[in-house]
């Protein structure tokens, strides 16, 4: 065993994953162990030229350091297991060939065509023939680029899990020859169990303890464990001395469930549903004598579980309380508003009573309750972003009119709890079988090896520092509890006790396991109501280990996933390598999770974690750290007590390490306004504890935000953030727990209302796609489509590579891909993603994934530009066009469209005759788009040029506000639709004033009418633009500001831009910055002054306005006046300069109806 005393810690797996003598490879695993993969590629000695399991763009880039001809290294193949991928450097490119083992588990490598295969049981002997001359590769091998040589990990301070004792060494067992090389190796393994849980024992008070009992329990310390471990050597993993003792030591316990059980089968029968007459029960519980003690006490606690809701159901219901989602009894609750009416201010009361359905009106707190407005007529609830505590009610009247009712609350979370209150009045009387949005909580906590608090209900209920919720909001439950803890020291069961005590505390509901992992102290667990049971399914969980050469798991992450009806999620809780200056370890520990954890359907292999859910949620003790001087630390602290948060945010490594894109790439976090949650002293959170004396002296821990809540979401998809702080009265651990709130859109398992036969079917269309790839590999490449929509996975025909600068290399993909869709219903289809893989053909390893969404295609074709990733690097770009037709439909309204956010425009001047206050301009989006203005910009990897549905619209995109997925918008008439059915006419405010509104940025209007003023084309019948195309000239003499609308005529780049900053593309391809003429595309860029239309375009008219002149009008071309009223989502004015005319226009020139054509393609571009 001597060449494992130098490689090996504890005798029982290998550092750096290298292939070893005489017992076959063995390669470094994700989870630290060893594994042999098969007796074909043995190796006499330790080789330098093998690397484990690095990654492709890491091998690429040790073979360009070494810069020769004929420079190599073997990996680990990223695409099949048990194969290696040879990488040859000739000419500055990167040659892969694949090793791959047969049935009789020898060697080949696939070479050149016409080279006969040559077989090798020995991987040094399929080197050393390669050094050959004629053997198929692009050159001999020559000279073998080693591996770098990492830094050893300091021990960390830990507690090793008492379910987790030291494993004996295979080699270890008394015949292994091997013995008389190490003996204090071997004296370690095997004696190792033995001595060190009979040295606990010593420690253990057995006082109390019978003494027949305490011998058995000595007699099996000392001699049975080690013949329990000798059976699990021989293949038997039963432990059966172990249960032997266990029986012995409960054999009271044994004999008093066996009676107790039928007993309490015979009570949950009683409180089953009424049987018809004359069924009789048996019994379904199993009383066999030969179970184990802990299958009964499974058997006995899921009873008593099950006969406590059960009885608390009956009860509830006999008194008309339940405590479910849809039936909770939630208190009315009373908000003390300010109501703006006439430029005059008067306090109000605003009474919601979820339970019935109606919001109350009332001049005094204990006033008459004689006006109010049913959960039907409350139309939309729009949020001011300018000012905070700003709210506009859209109601319906008697006179199925629409009413602008506009209040101010006494602070932001006020207005919240009350938008959350309405939304879930809504969602109780919607009458809908399916939720279309549901809430999450997010908690992690590092519980620094101390047992929690009795009361720890402020966590759940998002009570503390940042950004909390409101306690009028307490009583709403969360559909999902996911919370993740580190340096856990309680057991699973005793943590989820606690975890599900508190919850039926708040909230009355005994909520179910989804599912739980644990990797020694670190552990998640996901509830929900009971009843979303039947709604989750796909349950997967797993962990990885990153301690000490990946290896222990006092480091590393758990993961679960799930799918929740049509919508998958993915939760992942980890602890990573501490210590300030640790961050690149950190780094690291983050890629290996993205690699090895194994979460979701296999069909999706070659995509990583970050890319199989609609939703990843990651949280845990990150341990990134403020990255300044331990002198700084007093400081710091004085900082902290100033709340200079955003300060000492520029010194987070977690934030420095995400903006230059090395880890968490297009994660998005909310804004921290919170202290940080790491050092405190214990039991109190007024004082850090950043100093740590050491025998190598003080040791300097500064105050930082270790524990982190990040999210990553497909495009297009609606989630918002309500509440992201940390407590305050949880006191135990050096930590504070986190809390993290979101409501997030879901889809429902989809059953058309159609008839299949009849329906039409759909098709998804990819063209023009062009990959910009960041590789010196030479090699062809293809896409590889996958969708949950699709029958299975569709391959595109091969690309045509085209040098680029830069080391990267250029991929044309002339051929359009179709993809047929199981469902062309748009109900389902717009709500789907297709996941893009490119890969190589020589070893079908992936350069690069992506994800677009259906929606952005909704209306027309669409162009959009993605950044490709892989293994949490940035890889390259891909863009192109995407076509969906589906078949006849619209989707239904969703219950997140019943909030909007109102951006206010505060800088255009307002004028004398501006009498009505509450109307201004400003443009109406999703909140999740919009973020109330929390965030600033995020990358999140993608564009698209989505055009806007009529032409006198341009919403303008405000800065620093594109902070979340957005939120689909579904199909609306050209009227707006009172929930009776009943056309209603637009929007008033309390004076009398239309209110005219319009849509969420992203989708342009509602109005689906053509530029000029005909119906549109159906989707089916749209066709893409041409392949190049060019940027019209600026008009002469114009202002930017009064350029109208480009007009699109042939082109060379594309229309696409992104609100984030631009990662640099090589000139001409199609996702080149435009040229300079388009500037004016950029909205942010323009002058807000509003143009109110007139009675033409809207059917109503602004009083007091009279109508724009002819002059103020931009110089593009003249637009047809709308007809149809808006819909009441539309906001009083338009904050942009392309908007068409108030008045009826001259005629439009020939020449400009052609160039009007083909504008419907076209549009502003989207992020």
């Amino acid at each position: 065993m001597k060449r494992f005393s130098s490689l090996a810690l504890a005798g029982y797996f290998c550092i750096g994953g290298s292939p070893h003598c005489s017992g076959g490879v063995f390669l470094h695993r994700q989870d630290g162990g060893v594994l042999e993969t098969g007796g074909g590629a043995r190796m006499s000695t330790l080789q330098p030229w093998y690397h484990g399991n690095i990654t492709r763009s890491t091998a690429e880039g040790l073979l360009s350091k070494a810069g020769k001809d004929g420079s190599f290294l073997l990996r680990d193949s990223e695409s099949i297991q048990g194969a290696y991928a040879l990488c040859v450097l000739y000419q500055n490119c990167v040659y892969t060939y694949r090793i791959l083992p047969n049935e009789e588990k020898k060697l080949s490598v696939q070479a050149s065509e016409g080279v006969p295969i040559r077989f090798f049981t020995l991987l040094p002997d399929l080197v050393e023939a390669y050094h050959k001359e004629n053997m198929g590769l692009v050159t001999r091998l020559q000279f073998p680029v080693q591996k770098e040589e990492e830094p050893e990990d300091e021990p960390e301070p830990m507690s090793l899990p008492p379910q987790l004792p030291p494993r004996n060494f295979a080699g270890s067992s008394p015949g292994n020859d091997n013995k008389e090389e190490s003996p204090k190796g071997g004296e370690l393994t095997r004696t190792s169990i033995s001595d060190i849980f009979l040295q606990r024992l010593q420690h253990v008070d057995m006082s109390s303890i019978p003494e027949d009992q305490q011998q058995s329990i000595l007699e099996y310390f000392h001699y049975n464990i080690a013949a329990d471990a000798e059976q699990v050597q021989n293949g038997n993993p039963t432990l059966p001395n172990l249960k032997m003792l266990i029986f012995n030591l409960c054999k009271n316990l044994n004999s008093e469930i066996t009676r107790a059980l039928p007993s309490l089968e015979a009570l949950q029968k009683v409180l089953e549903q009424p049987l018809s007459p004359g069924v009789r029960l048996r019994s379904m519980l199993s009383v066999d004598s030969n179970q184990s003690v802990a299958f009964k006490l499974e058997q006995l606690t899921r009873l008593l579980y099950s006969i406590e809701d059960k009885t608390k159901n009956a009860v509830f219901e006999s008194v008309g309380y339940d405590g479910g989602h849809r039936n909770s009894l939630i208190p009315p609750v009373t908000f003390e508003v300010k109501s703006e009416s006439l430029g005059l201010s008067t306090k109000m009361f605003l009474k919601v009573d979820v339970e019935s359905g109606k919001l109350f009106f009332k001049k005094s707190k204990d006033g008459p309750e004689d006006k109010y407005y049913v959960h039907n007529k409350i139309l939309q609830l729009v949020k001011s972003q300018k000012v905070h505590t700003k709210l506009v009610i859209i109601l319906e009247t008697e006179k199925e009119k629409t009413l602008r009712k506009e209040f101010v609350f006494d602070d932001s979370k006020k207005r919240e709890g009350f938008c959350q209150l309405l939304q879930q009045m809504k969602n109780k009387h919607s009458g809908k079988a399916e939720p279309d949005m549901i809430t999450i909580f997010v908690g992690t906590w590092n519980m620094g090896n101390a047992n929690p608090p009795p009361n720890i209900t402020s966590w759940f209920q998002s009570k503390g520092q940042g950004r909390t919720r409101d306690d009028t909001a307490n009583q709403i439950p969360h559909d999902i509890y996911v919370i993740g803890t580190q340096e856990d020291p309680l057991g699973e069961n005793q943590w989820m006790d606690i975890v599900k005590g508190a919850l039926r505390h708040i909230t009355n509901i005994s909520f179910k396991l989804v599912a739980s992992q644990t990797l020694w102290n670190i552990r998640i667990i996901v509830l929900a109501k009971p009843e979303h049971e039947n709604r989750i399914s796909h349950i997967f969980s797993d962990s990885v280990k990153t301690g000490i050469a990946n290896a222990l798991g006092n480091k590393g992450a758990v993961g679960v996933s799930f799918m929740f009806n049509g919508t998958s999620f993915g939760f992942v809780n980890s602890h990573l390598t501490s210590g300030s200056e640790k961050k690149l370890r950190r780094n690291q520990n983050y890629i290996n999770i993205l690699r090895f954890l194994n979460l979701s359907d296999k069909k999706l292999n070659p995509f990583d974690i970050t890319h199989r859910f609609t939703h990843l949620f990651w949280l845990g003790d990150l341990n990134y750290r403020i990255d300044q001087p331990s002198t700084e630390a007093e400081s710091i602290v004085v900082k902290i007590k100033q709340q200079q948060y955003p300060e000492l945010l520029r010194s987070d490594q977690l934030t420095t390490e995400r903006h230059e894109g090395k880890v968490f790439l297009h994660f998005e976090e909310e804004e921290i306004t919170f202290a940080p949650t790491y050092r405190f002293e214990r039991d109190t959170r007024d004082k850090y504890a950043y100093t740590k004396a050491k025998a190598t002296g003080t040791k300097y821990n500064l105050p930082s935000w270790c524990d982190r809540v990040l999210r990553k979401s497909y495009p297009l998809v609606h989630v918002v953030c309500h509440s992201y702080g940390c407590t305050n009265d949880i006191m135990t651990s050096d930590h504070s727990p986190v809390f993290a709130t979101f409501d997030v859109g879901v889809s429902s398992q989809f059953i058309s209302k159609h008839d299949p036969t009849k329906d039409s079917q759909g098709v998804i269309k990819f063209m023009n796609c062009v990959a910009v790839l960041t590789t010196k590999s030479k090699t062809k490449f293809f896409i590889e489509f996958h969708s949950s929509c699709l029958d299975k996975f569709v391959k595109s025909p091969e690309g045509d590579n085209q040098e680029n600068a830069d080391d990267s290399i250029r991929v044309r993909f002339g051929s359009q891909v179709e993809l047929i869709p199981i469902i062309a219903d748009p109900e389902y289809l717009l709500d789907q993603h297709i996941l893009i893989s490119v890969k190589s053909t020589d070893c079908d390893e992936s350069y690069g994934e992506g994800c677009v969404a259906l929606r952005a295609a909704e209306s027309s074709y669409t162009e959009f530009h993605i950044t490709l990733t892989h293994h949490g690097e940035r890889t390259g770009s891909l863009s192109g066009g995407i076509q969906v037709h589906t078949s006849e439909g619209k989707q239904t309204e969703k219950l997140y469209d019943f909030v909007k956010v109102e951006r206010d425009d505060s800088g255009a001047p307002r004028g004398k005759g501006d009498h009505n206050r509450s109307l201004m301009s400003a443009d109406f989006s999703n909140p999740s788009y919009m973020g109330v203005g929390y965030k600033s910009q995020v990358d999140k990897g993608w564009s698209y040029s989505m055009p806007d549905k009529k032409a006198n619209t341009y919403t303008h995109l405000a800065k620093d506000t594109s902070v979340g997925s957005i939120s689909p918008k579904k199909t609306y008439d050209h009227s707006v639709r009172s929930p009776t059915g009943k056309a209603s006419e637009p929007a008033k405010s309390e004076d009398d004033v239309p209110a005219e509104m319009f849509d969420n940025p992203l989708y342009g209007s509602m109005s689906s009418r053509s530029k000029d003023g005909e119906a549109p084309q159906r989707k089916d019948h749209l066709s893409p633009p041409e392949t190049m195309f060019t940027f019209p000239k600026a008009p002469e003499g114009g202002a930017e500001s009064e350029r109208g609308p480009p007009v699109p005529t042939p082109r060379n780049r594309s229309y696409t831009y992104s609100d984030t900053k631009p990662q640099p593309t090589p000139s001409g391809g199609p996702c080149s910055a435009p040229p300079a003429p388009s500037a004016g595309l950029q909205p942010q860029s323009y002058t807000k002054k509003p143009v109110v239309p007139s009675r033409s375009e809207g059917g109503v008219a602004m009083a007091g306005r009279p109508p724009l002149p002819m002059k103020g009008q931009g110089p593009g071309p003249p637009q047809l006046p709308q007809i149809k009223p808006r819909d009441y989502r539309d906001s009083s004015e338009l904050p942009n300069k392309l908007r068409g005319p108030s008045r009826p226009s001259p005629p439009i020139p020939k020449e400009a109806h052609h160039e009007l054509a083909p504008a419907q393609k076209m549009g502003r571009s989207m992020k």
